[in-house]
């Protein structure tokens, strides 16, 4: 591991991003002169762009970069569509192995390419993990910056170590890399494992920009699901929530039941048809809920004790080393 001129892999995730690509890659290429040329990172630091079955051009693009300049631009294909996650995963887990720390960043521009010098530095420094965290969210809607809170405020009750405002725009040095590599389930949410790494962690904060060009791949369909993915990859609290709601409507049913044994008793009669409707009801909603909460655990158990791999790489675009192998 060398921190004083570290070989440094930029791991870029790409799903359908033909209209940013050769822009993002001239940032990136720009950033790369420039460490290079300052002395802070090493000649073979270089980009890696991770194509997650994109169904436009992206991939032929990359290629084209990687013929024009292959000792900056590499990258590798998947065979299908496997999701941003496994995206970033497989980027790293390539990078590994190969360079002294790996810096993911998505396509689209959004993120502070800048951000990255300081990242370097502070990995230089001595951290082993590093977080870019964004400084406000002046370019999102309403509704994304409201329920961006909301995400971050239900991790952190559901027991989810998380950093607020990050996502996955980081940094990780080899060892930590080393660490994630044992992380062996196939739900993925990275910004739940990687803060159990336990590494010393530093911070760089950037404003985020709106997209350069293209959509946004993360409706709000996406949004909901990632949600729930990072709630039940990293924390059991849903499932005690269950045995604590169980518990309470136990206690109020046997008063309820009491007091109409009570009410028969005083030869008062038992009444309230409606409210015994509202009241089942109410349990039958509650026991769905349950139901689907112990289902997506049971679901994702099931599809862990498959062992079926995270994703599949169809094609590589890497540079060969001196003895020619490609690294």
């Amino acid at each position: 591991m060398n921190r004083d001129n570290p070989n440094i892999v930029i791991v870029v995730p790409c799903y359908n991003e033909e209209e940013v690509l050769r822009e993002t890659a001239a940032r990136l290429a720009g950033m790369l002169d420039r460490l290079r040329a300052g002395g802070q990172v090493s000649a073979e630091s270089r980009a890696l762009f991770v194509d997650d079955g994109s169904r436009d051009a992206t991939w032929r693009i990359v290629g084209e970069l990687h013929a024009q300049n292959p000792d900056t631009f590499t990258g590798i294909s998947f065979a299908a569509n496997r999701g941003h996650q496994n995206a970033v995963m497989a980027g790293l887990m390539e990078a590994r192995g190969h360079c002294d720390a790996a810096i993911s960043i998505d396509a689209d521009l959004q993120d502070d390419v800048e951000a990255i010098a300081e990242m370097v530095r502070l990995y230089k420094e001595g951290a082993q993990i590093v977080y870019g965290v964004r400084n406000r969210r002046d370019t999102d809607t309403f509704f994304k910056r409201t329920t961006a809170r909301g995400f971050y405020t239900l991790m952190r009750v559901m027991g989810v170590d998380t950093v607020y405002d990050h996502a996955d725009y980081r940094l990780l040095g080899a060892e930590a890399l080393d660490a994630l590599s044992e992380y062996s389930e196939t739900n993925l949410f990275l910004r739940g494992l990687v803060p159990m790494l336990g590494y010393k962690t530093a911070t760089v904060q950037y404003d985020r920009s709106e997209r350069f060009a293209g959509e946004s791949k993360y409706p709000l369909r996406k949004m909901l699901n990632f949600a729930l993915d990072g709630i039940t990859s990293c924390s059991d609290m849903p499932i005690r929530l269950i045995g604590g709601v169980g518990a309470v409507l136990l206690i109020i049913g046997g008063l309820w039941g009491l007091a109409a044994v009570l009410t028969a008793i005083f030869g008062r009669g038992v009444r309230g048809a409606t409210a015994v409707i509202i009241v089942m009801l109410l349990l039958t909603g509650v026991m769905l809920c349950a139901l689907g909460i112990l289902g997506a655990y049971i679901g994702k158990t099931y599809i862990q004790v498959k062992r079926r791999p995270r994703y599949r790489v169809a094609e590589k675009l890497l540079r060969p080393n001196k003895e020619g192998t490609p690294t």
